[in-house]
């Protein structure tokens, strides 16, 4: 199994993101005394996703705001157009609208407010779409 883990400069706020865009639900969270995540646990349908705030003694640090990423989060979802202006509506940018691909995916690209790609996609008349 391989666990996305997202790094951010404000790990609560990624955190409400993913809840309101993706209806993630959380199921734990540790913090500093300070309040920053040191760590949190997600879930996007069945799907796991952690997320955490910037940790130097790691070298974890979050990315930057220009759209480019060496990582890019792919999820499926039952409305690919549906979720992208969800998720536009909490502070996401669109980066490419949905459109239908030619593997048979109706994709989408964001970027959220952590500096996060996202594609977002649907595959039309599949039982595997998840929300």
């Amino acid at each position: 199994m391989i666990i996305p883990m997202l790094v951010c400069k404000d790990a609560a706020q990624e955190i409400e993101f993913c809840k309101n865009a993706f209806e993630a639900k959380e199921l734990s969270r540790r913090e500093r005394e300070t309040g920053d995540v040191i760590h949190a646990l997600l879930t996007v349908r069945e799907a796991l996703l952690m997320i955490h705030d910037e940790s130097p003694h790691l070298g974890s640090k979050a990315p930057g705001p220009d759209g480019t990423s060496s990582v890019v989060n792919y999820l499926y979802c039952d409305d690919v157009d549906t979720v992208i202006a969800r998720a536009v509506s909490f502070g996401a940018k669109i980066l490419m609208h949905p459109e239908d691909q030619v593997w048979g995916d109706r994709v989408g690209r964001i970027i959220d407010p952590a500096n996060h790609v996202w594609n977002v996609a649907t595959r039309p008349n599949s039982d595997e779409n998840e929300s």
